[in-house]
């Protein structure tokens, strides 16, 4: 797969595709099921597949409040991973800025769709918006479609109990601690990879040594503690993993992301671990004391290995 980031650049390597746009947050079924609709028109037209990514987020963006943005449930990186693997050719990872933000609906099918991309059919959502002030919408693209000779094709739906999957579908499983739906909605369990970075070490000193992983994050759609694997590089590690603030010993900051790997002893400094989710033991909370929150952290502990071993056995 190949990735660019200017629409300009495309007719270096084609002339024309079947392109499809969006977040693609999570790359959940329901964008699987598009990205399936996208390789399908383009083999019938017998041009490459390319994906639109848009990053940053829009309400990241514009936002003065992170709090208030969606979490995101991947990154660009883990993304284009996924994206790469449902056989897409290329992507285009759109930069949202002022001047994109700022860009007519029409001056946007002309400049990045037709002239760079050069695009034979356009795969989207009959809700999509876009352009200055979401001014562009299904009905404009099926305008200027006609006009400039591209096909625009509704963008399949994917259901589940009569709910169209979406990201925030995803992040409400989560949320309520449904990791058992969110596999269901993604095709696969939830992850949040990260490099082991140094931290302030009290987990060593209360005798819980753990792995900080920063998440690159501006909101986390989890908070808590969990039972799950720490994935490094092909071996699953049963760790507890807290994600919170750290209200006991923390008094200001973002969200951390905290692993205990159990019964394992080394130096993880700069490698990248893949934490993947199995069940929630608890919320966060605040102790009176350290004494409190080891104490705690046995509980918890014990709790993982109950977990860890009951999924393994399923």
């Amino acid at each position: 797969m190949i990735v660019i980031d200017d629409p300009n650049t495309f007719s270096q390597h084609q002339q024309g595709c079947v392109a499809t746009i969006g977040k693609f947050d999570g790359v959940h079924l329901g964008h699987q099921l598009i990205l399936d609709q996208l390789k399908q028109k383009a083999e019938a037209l017998n041009l490459p597949a390319l994906a639109i990514v848009i990053e940053p987020h829009p309400e990241e963006f514009f936002t003065s409040d992170p709090g208030a943005c969606p979490a995101r449930l991947s990154l660009i990186d883990e993304k284009l991973a996924l994206i790469e693997s449902f056989g897409v050719d290329f992507v285009l990872v759109l930069r949202f800025d002022k001047q994109l933000s700022e860009l007519s609906a029409e001056a946007y099918i002309r400049d990045i769709l037709v002239d760079g991309l050069g695009i034979a059919a356009f795969i989207v959502g009959d809700d999509f918006k876009f352009g200055n002030k979401r001014g562009g919408d299904f009905a404009l693209l099926k305008r200027e479609g006609a006009a400039h000779g591209f096909e625009v094709l509704e963008s399949a739906a994917y259901e589940r109990n009569g709910q169209r999957i979406s990201s925030t579908y995803v992040r409400d499983s989560l949320q309520a601690g449904d990791f058992a739906l969110a596999e269901q909605l993604l095709g696969r369990k939830y992850t949040i990879k990260g490099e082991v970075i140094k931290g302030q070490q009290l987990g060593g000193q209360i005798g819980f040594p753990t792995c900080n992983i920063d998440p690159q994050r501006l909101k986390m759609p989890l908070l808590g503690v969990f039972a799950c694997y720490a994935r490094l590089d092909d071996v699953l590690l049963p760790a507890a993993v807290n994600i919170g603030f750290r209200p006991t010993v923390q008094a200001e900051g973002g969200a951390l992301l905290e692993a205990h790997l159990l019964d394992f002893r080394g130096d993880l400094y700069g490698e990248t671990l893949e934490i993947v989710f199995i069940a929630k033991v608890r919320d966060e909370m605040k102790f009176e004391s350290l004494d409190a929150l080891k104490h705690q952290l046995e509980e918890d502990i014990a709790r993982v290995r109950e977990l860890i071993i009951s999924h393994s056995r399923d």
